[in-house]
């Protein structure tokens, strides 16, 4: 695919790109479009890879906006991935989250209007707190109830603010992620739910489960979600070709949304049939105030599977059991 106004390859700008999701998608994109241009980013807060896939990831901090323009330069789309990702991190250090997550967003979106770049962009479907309506769709209203949650509110309001008469962008909304993959032999993971139990239950330990227990989560595998993201970017260069504009949101999520104690004991069953002990499942108090409680988390994916033809292949219990054997062989 090239950009039908110059007939080059386009350039892919990635913040974000040492990390849990960006490296699987550097890698990803690499495979499908070896002929793209493909520049990567990170402050390595976090993510700690230096090359994915041959392409090398430069030392960038989103916040200082002079050096970022003239990182993007010359950019198509640009995939801002960066972000202090997690609800605790993000209580700890709430002027680091508001300095990264919003002003940070806000110079990309920024640099975006000013050069008619488009911009793919994940939020959290913790934007909406508690739900109320099924299946949950980006329409539902927002009720953030943590700090991460809001300042990924305040991006989604920015953005759709920035993009508007502009540049196209596609906002997603994604499920809670897991799972791992493998860049240049080397295996990258995040600390989820499904690893820690998975962690314990191998070392024969109890799965302590916050009570009570019953509490549901859409489940997305890292995978699935970076093969969303490469398919949204074949879709802007479309977009920016046709001369669209404007913000359009998408759901990346799977359809099982089972509760904590479910996936709990379904570690603990796939890991005991391959030793010879069965750990407990315990709930414990839960020292988490600002999440939601409810037993349904349905998404509705539609609006991706027509628009970008995606939708998640990997299921909870295979990627167990992938993981099991992995770490019993």
């Amino acid at each position: 695919m090239t950009d039908s106004t110059t007939g080059t390859a386009p350039t892919i700008a990635i913040t974000g790109a040492a990390g849990y999701i960006g490296s699987r998608v550097i890698a990803d994109l690499r495979e499908a479009h070896p002929d793209w241009g493909i520049r990567g980013f990170d402050n390595f807060y976090v993510g700690g890879l230096r090359e994915v896939a041959g392409v090398e990831v430069a030392h960038l901090d989103v916040r200082d906006r002079s050096r970022l323009e003239d990182a993007l330069a010359g950019a198509d789309i640009v995939m801002h991935l960066a972000a202090i990702s997690g609800v605790d991190d993000c209580a700890a250090k709430p002027d680091l989250a508001y300095e990264v997550n919003v002003g940070g967003t806000e110079n990309v979106a920024w640099w975006c209007r000013k050069e008619g770049a488009s911009l793919i962009f994940p939020f959290s479907v913790g934007v909406i707190g508690d739900p109320r309506e099924y299946p949950i769709t980006t329409d539902h209203p927002r009720d953030p109830l943590n700090w991460y949650a809001r300042t990924k509110l305040l991006n989604e309001r920015a953005i759709e603010t920035f993009a508007e008469g502009a540049f196209p962008a596609h906002l997603f909304m994604k499920g809670n992620l897991y799972g791992h993959h493998e860049i240049d032999g080397r295996e990258i993971s995040k600390g989820t739910v499904i690893n820690f139990f998975l962690d314990r239950a191998l070392a024969g330990e109890t799965l302590t489960v916050y009570e009570p227990g019953t509490q549901s989560r859409n489940y997305i595998h890292v995978k699935d979600v970076a093969k969303a993201y490469v398919r949204s970017a074949e879709k802007l260069l479309e977009d920016l070709d046709e001369g669209n504009k404007g913000v359009e949101k998408y759901e990346i999520a799977s359809d099982e949304d089972p509760s904590v104690t479910a996936v709990a004991e379904l570690v603990r069953d796939i890991a005991a049939e391959k030793h010879d002990t069965k750990p407990e499942v315990k709930l414990v108090e839960n020292p988490r105030a600002a999440e939601t409680l409810v037993d349904d988390f349905r998404i509705d994916i539609a609006p991706a599977r027509q628009d970008l033809g995606w939708e998640a292949t990997r299921s909870i219990e295979g990627t167990i059991r992938e993981l099991v054997r992995d770490t019993t062989e």
